[in-house]
């Protein structure tokens, strides 16, 4: 294995090599910005050479050439060609490591969709009817008004719309659902009905903040039909996956058991509890894969949990099984994905510290606080119940930075909101 180094002449060279995909030398020359003004041409990349190879072209530095762009062909982001081969092997090794991650980070991330399955096996379809289209409203608020009062502040502090605005806000839509769950819990508040728009609001947040996670990582291509056809597919395969947790899985599952004798039935984990925990790892792992294939595996774990909602004991079983291991990777998400991904530098600045003070308490909470003016008198408890965030909302930063979407100074003001959150949420 070898090591990156993106300030080192050889791997600025590796990028060059692959041509137009990552740094189109054509465009610079056309645009003459090849190398910055007053510098000469010998004092650019290539060095005292009038014509170089790439990608099985050749291309003569002194001449400009004027043609049709295509895909990533002709682009120009950044102020010189030097520039651009610095910037695009840090893009290429994110990528390499979002793709190929160390153990700790695969730990990290089985941790996160471990609980966002357990956070599916709550979902009540009986209680998503009572209080559905107010709470589908409520999730709607929920998840927009962060979004774009996020991507609003972001770009008053001086970054672009997109990618860096946008990935801040969607960092600040989702809510906990977990949080949201003890706190009703302890309350006794689940089964009231500001206690059921709760729940249910935060489960649809958190669907609509699954779908804008995978566009906001698909927009970052070019944007044709292709683009949106895998969240298209994976959309379709979200509606038929819930049609089929109410249909199709309860009397499947209750045939499935009928068909097994019970061999265990005095012992705490029967023969029936081993057979639904097996049965919901496999279906856990299709799922996700399927998903995976149409945006991001987490929704396949979510909608995997819904699978099994409506079979009580399914999350007594699952939970015995595993709570503990998935606390422990949760934990391991957070120290060796998170800590490790925060810059310590840029996060205790003072710039860092009030401009996220601003982001927390505005874009992160009150937009929240506010999103159920319509509920009556328990407008406020609901509001307040969304204001919690966890895993999900740092995920999405931590995607976001490693992918180039952000750089260390927002991400650090990102980090300040969600803290935020942390505090005030009850």
């Amino acid at each position: 294995a070898r090591l990156t180094n993106c300030d080192s002449p050889d791997d600025q060279r590796r990028i060059a090599n692959k041509g137009p995909e990552y740094c189109d030398l054509q465009a610079y020359l056309d645009k003459n910005i090849y190398v910055q003004k007053p510098l000469q041409l010998h004092e650019g990349f290539f060095g005292n050479k009038s014509s170089v190879p790439l990608d099985g072209k050749t291309y003569d530095l002194t001449k400009s050439s004027r043609r049709l762009a295509s895909g990533n062909e002709g682009k120009t982001d950044y102020e010189d060609y030097s520039k651009c081969l610095v910037e695009q092997c840090g893009y290429d090794l994110a990528m390499k490591c979002a793709t190929n991650p160390d153990i700790l980070t695969m730990a990290g991330h089985t941790g996160v969709a471990m609980m966002i399955f357990e956070s599916g096996m709550h979902f009540d379809f009986v209680q998503a009817r009572t209080v559905g289209p107010w709470a589908c409203l409520v999730a709607v608020l929920g998840t927009f008004l962060p979004i774009l009062a996020g991507t609003g502040l972001a770009y008053a502090y001086g970054y672009q719309l997109f990618p860096d605005g946008l990935s801040v806000g969607v960092s600040l839509a989702p809510t906990s659902i977990g949080i949201a769950l003890k706190l009703l819990h302890e309350s006794k508040q689940l089964n009231t009905f500001f206690g059921q728009a709760v729940m249910t609001a935060a489960f649809v947040d958190d669907v609509l903040s699954l779908i804008l996670f995978s566009i906001l990582f698909a927009l970052r291509g070019s944007l044709t039909f292709l683009t949106f056809l895998p969240l298209i597919c994976g959309c379709i395969f979200m509606a038929l996956a819930v049609v089929a947790a109410v249909k199709v899985w309860p009397p499947l599952i209750e045939w499935l058991l009928s068909k097994i004798p019970e061999t265990k039935a005095n012992a705490n984990v029967t023969r029936h509890h081993e057979v639904l925990w097996l049965l919901m790892f496999i279906v856990l792992l299709a799922y996700a894969f399927i998903t995976h294939l149409c945006g991001t595996h987490l929704w396949g774990c979510f909608i995997a949990g819904m699978s099994f909602a409506m079979r009580h004991e399914a999350h007594h079983v699952w939970a015995r099984q595993v709570k503990h291991i998935t606390c422990w990777l949760i934990r391991i998400f957070f120290a060796a994905t998170l800590a490790w991904a925060i810059p310590i530098d840029k996060l205790f600045s003072f710039d860092a510290f009030w401009k996220g003070s601003l982001m927390g308490i505005g874009p992160c909470i009150l937009t929240k606080v506010l999103c159920a003016p319509f509920m009556g008198k328990a407008r406020w408890v609901i509001g307040w119940a969304m204001v919690g965030r966890a895993e999900f909302a740092y995920f999405i930063g931590i995607m976001a930075k490693s992918l180039k979407m952000l750089d260390d100074k927002l991400f650090a003001i990102l980090i300040w909101s969600l803290v935020y959150a942390t505090i005030f949420a009850p």
